[in-house]
């Protein structure tokens, strides 16, 4: 072996040795990714395609569980959510194909890898550094609701600067200003989505706790089981960040979904306030309550981090699902033994724990093949 052969080998298991601490190995899995739902407009003497969704497809050396993982990111996020951590641990995509699970990622309609055509799906913006700070990753540093000091687990110190926090903010992107057009184009292609790939656990997190509800009742047989991280709530109304206005105006769902008795527009949903408080109101159904038919066989697990601001309002929304007829299981990470977390949880220093002792754990004691 030549000097340069030999010291070129050298440098490089140098390189690997040292590149190995700061990208943990992952799970032996197959990738491969395509798109679903696009729809054609015209445009001048051609067209264009808009409405489709990326969808990445993670496929474990060996299956063994009876249904795949599809895993929807939230408000200002793409799929790359879950593939790994700000600071390069593997993430729960990893988690779930090391446990056998076939795993599929989306990006939502109009965000990151799913064009946005601006003439066609609407107005886009972005988060800005403080509200990522605010919200997300320092809120003990701002403490804008009673919990938020209670924040330890985010892997870093949360602000501007910190490499874990830049390289979380660089993977933000802007989305849709309506929710309610989100929520039509999610339902469009992930009903799409849903037929092709068969029956699945669906994981949401935040924004995208309303398409699980959406996408549970346009394809009740294609969902077992849904686990909502922080969903989106709650009903009715918006809650501890001004303004404190009217939302979401078929109880957790900004379109319409089936109740029984049938709703012909959201004023036919009599509500009442349970309690009240200066930065939330919880609203119920006025009795007797119409029922979530189509999402009445779905187990929902909610799972709400200690110090999140979803920690005021998450339990009303799992009592709204109860009402409404849903089969609900509403942990609270506090209450067993999982402290420090904020909304973010998935991608915080403890987020395989949780992962394995809340999510996965509930999962192989609920959905059976």
């Amino acid at each position: 072996m030549s000097s340069n052969v030999f010291r070129f080998l050298v440098s490089t298991l140098s390189f690997l040795s040292s590149f190995s601490g700061a990208v943990s190995q992952g799970t032996l899995h197959r990738r491969d990714y395509f798109y679903v739902g696009q729809t054609y407009a015209a445009q001048g003497n051609s067209s264009i395609a808009f409405g489709q969704i990326y969808v990445e497809h993670l496929t474990p050396e060996k299956i063994t569980q009876p249904f795949p993982l599809l895993m929807i990111h939230g408000h200002g996020m793409t799929g790359t959510n879950f593939l790994n951590t700000p600071d390069g641990r593997p993430g729960w995509a990893d988690y779930f194909t090391s446990k056998g699970y076939e795993v599929y990622i989306i990006d939502q309609p109009s965000r990151g890898r799913s064009a946005w055509q601006k003439d066609i799906d609407g107005v886009q913006s972005a988060f800005d550094t403080f509200t990522i700070e605010s919200h997300f990753t320092a809120t003990q540093l701002h403490n804008l609701w009673p919990q938020a000091s209670l924040h330890t687990k985010w892997p870093g110190n949360g602000s501007v600067g910190d490499p874990v926090f830049d390289a979380f903010y660089a993977s933000t992107m802007p989305s849709l200003d309506s929710d309610e057009e989100t929520a039509m184009k999610i339902r469009a292609a992930g009903s799409k989505l849903l037929d092709r790939i068969g029956p699945v656990v669906l994981l949401t997190h935040s924004q995208s706790g309303q398409h699980g509800w959406v996408l549970g009742d346009a394809r009740p047989s294609s969902i077992r089981a849904i686990v909502a991280l922080e969903p989106i709530g709650p009903p009715f109304i918006n809650a501890v960040f001004p303004p404190i206005a009217a939302a979401r105006q078929f109880g957790l769902t900004d379109i319409a979904v089936s109740y029984s008795p049938p709703v012909t527009s959201p004023e036919d949903i009599a509500r009442i306030a349970v309690s009240s408080s200066p930065t939330f109101t919880c609203f119920q159904q006025a009795s007797p309550p119409r029922k979530l038919v189509n999402l009445a066989h779905i187990p929902v697990l909610i799972v709400t981090s200690e110090s999140s601001y979803h920690s005021i309002y998450d339990g009303c929304t799992a009592e709204f699902l109860r009402q409404a007829g849903v089969s609900v299981k509403h942990v609270n990470l506090g209450d067993v033994g999982i402290h420090g977390n904020g909304h973010m949880m998935f991608m915080e220093k403890n987020g395989l724990q949780i992962a394995e002792e809340v999510v996965q754990r509930w999962i192989s004691q609920t959905v059976h093949a």
